[in-house]
């Protein structure tokens, strides 16, 4: 009997977590805290706080799991990897030491200086004053990042000065984003389609994952602020697979052999947020774990076991990871009104027929921001980034109008989301 725990409650570990119950090598899949749109899957969930490391390692001991999976950042960068190994027991993620990649853009930043691996030029600051006068310097457009997590909704692209400068003042004077706001990146803008390419990583060896393509404004045309996330799709047609064969060899090759080298090696999930621009791949961002929502959407195409794989590299041995490399993937995020900036909560949460497909995979919904209506048998909205629906097709435009189709026809009054999912790759 294999049991694995994945530390986690959104879309991405309900991705997770399904993918391994859809394996042979993975007899149960408890998730903590979880959320109670897992259960349907056949995920156990465990009302524990991901912030409390000793009482989630009381639990795996005392249900002989076999081995962990962290999802989100917030735990890897406190350490939670390390404190499961200390207590004996096998966690898939990086230290907190390595994931500092995620945790501070100024160590991603000076890493890829040290690597020479290709990324936007850039200028750290600690205060407003300074920082305003650089954007003065250099003018826009211009990026504004905080240097720590703010659940991806630090990064301001700003296309005039004015946004710049006010993206200064809501970290430095409004402290909009707390501590992760302490210092901040400054980049220069970079022109080209964006794309995720995610690796497994067992220090300097890696095994690469399709690539997907996110869309992080709120609002149809890439317009509104920037949220975690509002849909994605795999593959990403438009960027040719020689694009991410470099993005391999000058990108991913060099950061996780440079971690080794460094002391710092990195072991779990990389996320390369990269852009195609004119003069090849360059690194957007990196993230210590896999992407949300390009979980939903990449996880799906594995054909072999991601347990197994897992497995092997934990045990040092050579892993197996096979995907469908011929149908797409789409996902659309459902949120809860106002979501990023003001969002209210609360809204039912309807029934989505999911009948439309029959394939081994068809059509699914991984859940995220509910919880259990008190009231009536049901789900309601309780954060911003409520679920996603995900489908697979034999075409991008089949798997649009899958999707789109059942969304439309679903009742989502207090919820809204894009309707121009993946219309990029068919322009």
């Amino acid at each position: 009997m294999t049991r694995v725990l994945v530390i986690g409650s959104g879309g991405r570990e309900h991705a997770i977590a399904h993918a391994l119950l859809r394996g042979q090598s993975v007899d149960e899949v408890y998730c903590a805290p979880g959320n109670p749109g897992m259960k349907d899957d056949g995920i156990i969930t465990v009302d524990l706080s991901v912030s409390n490391h000793s009482a989630l390692i009381d639990f795996a001991q005392d249900k002989g799991i076999n081995w962990v999976f962290v999802g989100p950042e917030n735990p890897l960068i406190e350490g939670m990897v390390d404190d499961f190994e200390v207590a004996g027991i096998r966690a898939f993620g990086p230290t907190r030491a390595a994931a500092q990649i995620e945790g501070s853009k100024t160590f991603a930043k000076e890493l890829m200086a040290r690597l020479n691996v290709p990324t936007a030029a850039y200028a750290s600051f600690d205060n407003y004053e300074d920082s305003v006068a650089y954007v003065r310097e250099q003018g826009a457009p211009i990026v504004i990042k905080a240097d720590g997590l703010a659940a991806g909704k630090g990064v301001t692209v700003a296309m005039d000065e004015e946004t710049a400068v006010q993206a200064l003042a809501d970290i430095f004077v409004d402290n909009r984003f707390g501590s992760a706001g302490s210092s901040v990146v400054i980049e220069e803008f970079l022109e080209g389609q964006e794309f995720s390419l995610m690796s497994f990583v067992r220090g300097d060896e890696f095994w690469t994952m399709p690539i997907s393509q996110d869309h992080k404004r709120a609002y149809d045309n890439d317009e509104g602020p920037n949220t975690g996330g509002m849909g994605a799709y795999s593959p990403v047609p438009q960027i040719p697979q020689t694009v991410v064969d470099e993005a391999i060899e000058t990108i991913v090759r060099p950061v996780t052999a440079g971690m080794v080298d460094e002391g710092t090696p990195f072991n779990g999930i990389l996320y390369a947020g990269l852009i195609a621009t004119a003069d090849g791949p360059k690194v957007i961002e990196f993230n210590a774990r896999f992407g949300d929502p390009e979980t939903e959407v990449v996880l799906p195409k594995l054909t072999s076991d991601l347990g197994a794989g897992i497995e092997a590299i934990l045990d040092g041995s050579e892993p197996v990871f096979e995907w469908d490399n011929e149908r797409t993937t789409l996902g659309v995020v459902v949120a809860s009104d106002g979501y990023p900036d003001n969002t209210k909560t609360g809204a039912a949460i309807h029934n989505f027929d999911c009948s439309a497909t029959a394939d081994s995979h068809g059509t699914h919904v991984y859940y995220a921001g509910v919880t259990e209506n008190d009231a009536e048998d049901g789900l309601i909205a309780s954060s911003g980034r409520v679920l996603l629906v995900q489908t697979t097709a034999d075409t991008l435009q089949e798997a649009r109008q899958i999707i789109y189709d059942i969304l439309d026809n679903t009742d989502t009054t207090g919820m809204f989301y894009r309707h121009d999912i993946g219309n990029k790759a068919l322009a």
